[in-house]
């Protein structure tokens, strides 16, 4: 079934080289942090200042999804490896917000666009809430440094790209229970009224036992960046950081990441017991591609039998499908169609409306918003974890050609070098070019990651 529901926004990616932070705009950035219990019921009247961790298109998204949400949000800061990325993403904003007469609550002078690979402390400095949408490698990283001082944390989707870093992502969600932090995830799927529906209906019986599931996500590469002789070879991969496995963690984890949360829900929040893949690189070889696979096929096995089928692809001139499908003793369902066929057939309508064009890009920030100013916390932690873990895990059986049990996977402290809290400006690329002028890729089968 070929639902052609869109791929995640990701944005043009600009090609100049890294600036260095300027001295001057620490000092520029304000201190301190707003006393959000104290404001829970100034109903939107007192200030929360916002800060963005990176840049792309996600994050621009973001951004003007968060001011949407609520009339006191400010976004004062913002940060990227290039500083015209965060330029061209603060005027993007601000045009967006123009159009419903809110412009004014994009209040980012010069100084406050930070760049380089410690601009993120700036930010979280100067801000209330923190948006965190940057290389995947950052998310566990630039969380915990948000929770650590106090702050208030969206974060995009993948959450982590290996075992390293999602155990720093439940470390960082445990610490901001604890703290009555909110922390809201990227993995969207869970605040579509459509999905909600669905997945409740199969919950409650409409597909009597969940037999199988399949899972695809299949298209053409995205973000491709031809090569600026400009750029050092770290600034070109941090510019096509999606080509690259150790910025990126590679497709299931950083695309596919969505079905698996689906599936996973479906299959009242299970996680497998064991998985294997197959993955390669067939045909997009050139250097604009990097280091990643570019199709995977994971097979997961629940504890109770039911298995899990999941594709992703990014390949040129092949068929292109995004679904998740549910097969079930009594019917079956699409989740991207809010649909049920079988003996209990159904079909979700809001308004009349197309399921797809409701926004759960919004709603998961009017959601955050709301629980700041209620002062009551939300936290996305525990399915944040389990999917990203479902994924990283399938994408390392890939990678090796081995199978991969939940329990070995958690076992693990296995990292794609450097760790994130080790890289730095001018720092060395951490992936070579072979002989041939292309990157060389993970060999299934000879490659040993755990």
């Amino acid at each position: 079934m070929n639902t052609n529901t869109p791929s995640p926004q990701t944005g043009g990616v600009p090609r100049r080289g890294f600036l260095k932070t300027a001295s001057t705009a620490a000092a520029g950035v304000a201190l301190g942090s707003l006393d959000l219990t104290r404001s829970a019921h100034a109903a939107g009247s007192d200030v929360i200042r916002v800060g963005m961790i990176g840049c792309g298109g996600r994050n621009t998204g973001a951004g003007a999804q968060a001011l949407q949400a609520d009339p006191g949000a400010r976004l004062v800061a913002m940060c990227d490896i290039f500083m015209d990325r965060v330029k061209r993403a603060r005027d993007s904003i601000k045009d967006e917000l123009a159009k419903s007469q809110k412009a004014d609550q994009v209040q980012v002078p010069d100084d406050h666009c930070l760049v380089g690979f410690d601009s993120y402390k700036q930010v979280i400095d100067a801000s209330d809430v923190v948006l965190i949408a940057n290389a995947a490698k950052f998310h566990p990283f630039h969380l915990r440094a948000a929770i650590q001082a106090g702050k208030h944390v969206f974060v995009e989707k993948p959450h982590g790209i290996d075992p390293y870093g999602i155990r720093m992502v439940k470390a960082a969600c445990d610490l901001a229970k604890q703290k009555k932090l909110s922390v809201q995830s990227g993995l969207h799927s869970r605040h579509h009224p459509g999905y909600i529906e669905t997945i409740q209906r199969i919950h409650d019986g409409a597909l009597g036992d969940v037999v199988a599931i399949e899972e695809n996500f299949l298209r053409a590469p995205y973000g491709v960046i031809g090569r600026d002789p400009k750029l050092t070879e770290l600034e070109y991969q941090v510019s096509t950081q999606y080509h690259f496995n150790w910025l990126s963690g590679d497709d299931v984890v950083q695309s596919l990441v969505h079905n698996l949360d689906r599936a996973s829900w479906v299959l009242h929040d299970a996680v497998p017991v064991k998985c294997h893949g197959v993955g390669g690189r067939s045909t997009m070889v050139e250097e604009i591609y990097g280091n990643v696979f570019d199709h995977h096929g994971v097979t997961y096995e629940f504890p109770d039998g039911v298995r899990l089928y999941a594709f992703c692809r990014t390949t040129t001139g092949c068929y292109d499908e995004s679904s998740s499908i549910i097969l079930g003793s009594k019917g079956k369902a699409s989740i991207l169609n809010a649909r049920i066929w079988g003996q209990n057939p159904w079909r979700w309508q809001a308004a009349g409306a197309d399921p797809h064009q409701l926004d759960p890009y919004q709603i998961e920030h009017d959601k955050l918003f709301a629980a700041i100013r209620s002062g009551t916390p939300i936290n996305a932690g525990d399915y944040m974890v389990r999917s990203t873990t479902i994924g990283i895990m399938g994408q390392i059986s890939c990678y090796t050609g081995s199978e991969i049990t939940w329990d070995q996977f958690n076992a693990s402290e296995f990292f794609y070098p450097p760790k994130p809290e080790d890289c730095h400006d001018g720092m060395a690329s951490p992936v070579a070019k072979g002989p041939d002028g292309s990157y060389p890729v993970y060999k299934p089968g000879q490659t040993k990651l755990l």
